[in-house]
């Protein structure tokens, strides 16, 4: 299941979590948390949909369908993740990976300080793995972040919040530290390096990422190898990423289908 707000641009959120779901062969539901109005080149707009409504969605699907694993996304504001946390520990939901949805890559603030202090000291605790880019990992470390290092000990800090586990994503990161990340679970302290895919499209990855962390751990992988696969879908969809829109575009979800399809061509033409 992916509790996370709606992206009209097809790249990010719940579109992204789907489709994410679907290439890992898992049925995919979702507890949409609000509505945005957006596209490649930014947000428009957000309506956030009333708390009563997201707990309902949750309810309806865990209690008819079940989950194996869940993930949240944009929640954007206290009285949704109140909702969400409720319907977390009353359901007993688990396999679940927190997004924590607080700053954009650029580092643009989406929720407010209290919205922030909820998602730390409650959300958090009941998470498997929290997967935050430098910038959120620089609000719920208190540390500033600019090298590996840096990651490393925002990685331990991080986990004192209570997650099982906590994976520092280095995608906002400068140079040759772009793509790297950092992994905690309290004994085991991984620095995590895939190839550098260079493209300015790239809407989505953190979705994307969590989601594919769900689905495997949905799979029954264990939780460091559910983290390792995830990155590496990722990585190949960077590669076949959508050049649309006037500004940045999405990861290619369904690259297995452009292979195909650029196969089908050069084939006909040759």
């Amino acid at each position: 299941m992916t509790i996370a707000g709606s992206d009209s641009g097809g790249g990010a959120g719940i579109q992204a979590d789907l489709r994410t779901f679907s290439f890992h062969c898992v049925h995919g539901t979702s507890a949409l948390t609000c509505v945005t109005a957006q596209n490649t080149l930014g947000v428009a707009r957000v309506d956030a949909l009333p708390p009563e409504a997201v707990a309902a969605q949750i309810e309806a699907v865990v209690g008819d369908i079940g989950v194996d694993a869940v993930k949240t996304g944009m929640l954007l504001n206290s009285r949704i993740m109140a909702a969400v946390a409720s319907q977390v520990e009353s359901l007993q939901i688990g396999n679940l990976v927190v997004d924590p949805v607080m700053v954009s890559r650029a580092g643009v603030k989406l929720i407010d300080d209290g919205a922030i202090a909820f998602l730390r000291d409650i959300l958090i605790p009941m998470a498997v793995v929290v997967t935050p880019n430098r910038f959120e990992a620089q609000i719920l470390s208190g540390l500033e972040i600019v090298s590996v290092d840096d990651m490393r000990a925002a990685a331990q800090q991080i986990y004192r919040c209570g997650a099982k586990a906590v994976l520092v994503k280095g995608g906002g990161m400068a140079g040759d530290l772009r793509g790297v990340d950092v992994w905690f679970d309290g004994t085991r302290l991984e620095t995590l390096k895939v190839e550098t895919v260079e493209t300015g499209n790239t809407h989505g990855t953190g979705c994307t990422l969590s989601a594919a962390i769900a689905a495997n751990l949905a799979l029954g992988k264990d939780l460091f190898d559910a983290v390792t696969l995830a990155k590496n879908y990722v990585t190949t969809a960077l590669k076949y990423a959508l050049d649309i829109g006037a500004g940045q575009g999405p990861v290619g979800h369904f690259f297995p289908l452009l292979v195909k399809e650029e196969g089908r061509r050069k084939k006909e033409e040759g």
